[in-house]
This record gives structure tokens, sequence and C-alpha cells, in this order.
């Protein structure tokens, strides 16, 4: 079946850098974007970044310039490089699977993991 599971949260300081990781199996890796998700208490859930099969990014406004996402092919993973971090990240963070790729991330999840909570506080 299929399974995204990922790990890496934890409690960081204000300014601090964390990377996240999300290891994927079931489906065929090479036909899906991966992506990063975030949801914070009391808030929508909210994209964050993706990359393609090709390995095209793209992220959001928020994160530009802190956060770098990554997917290595041989391992069926993801990754998110978090530097910069703000007390307004604290966030729990899912991975996705999105089969039409990051055009339409936001909308067409296919795949969700089970999250990894990224505390930020000093």
């Amino acid at each position: 079946q299929v399974q995204l599971v990922e790990s890496g949260g934890g409690l960081v300081h204000p300014g601090g850098a964390l990377t996240l990781s999300c290891a994927a199996s079931g489906f065929n890796w090479d036909y899906y974007a991966l992506a990063w998700f975030r949801q914070a208490p009391a808030k929508d859930r909210e994209a964050v970044s993706c990359v393609n099969s090709d390995s095209s990014t793209q992220s959001e406004d928020s994160v530009k310039g802190r956060f770098t996402i990554s997917r290595d092919n041989d391992k069926h993973t993801i990754y998110l490089q978090m530097n910069s971090l703000k007390p307004e990240d604290m966030a729990v963070y899912y991975c996705a699977a999105v089969r039409s790729g990051c055009r339409h991330y936001k909308q067409l999840v296919d795949y969700w993991g089970q999250g990894t909570q990224v505390t930020v506080s000093s």
C-alpha cells in the first residue's frame, strides 16, 4: 500500500534550521510530484513547496529563500531544508504525492503522509 512517512520534526529556536524527510513507497515514484504542506493550530492546511519528477520546484512566497525542497530518486525520499525558522513556521508538516504535477499540487493531492510536528520557540 501507499506509504509516505515523514521524519525530522522537532523543537528549534527562532532563526534555527531543520531538515524534514519523507520516505515514499507503494506507488510509481517516477510519475509523481511530491510536496510539503503544513497546518498550524486553528488554521487551514497550506501548501509549502513542491518538486516535480524532473526535480523542478516551486515554493510559496512565505518560505521562498528560506526553505528548499529536493528529491532523491534512488532513495524515493524528499527533503525540506528549512532555514531561518520563524515562530509562524510552527505547524504539523505533511508530505504529499501528486500525480498531476506541481502545477496543480494545491488542489489534486493523491496521497498524504501522517505529518511531523515542527515547533519553533525560544
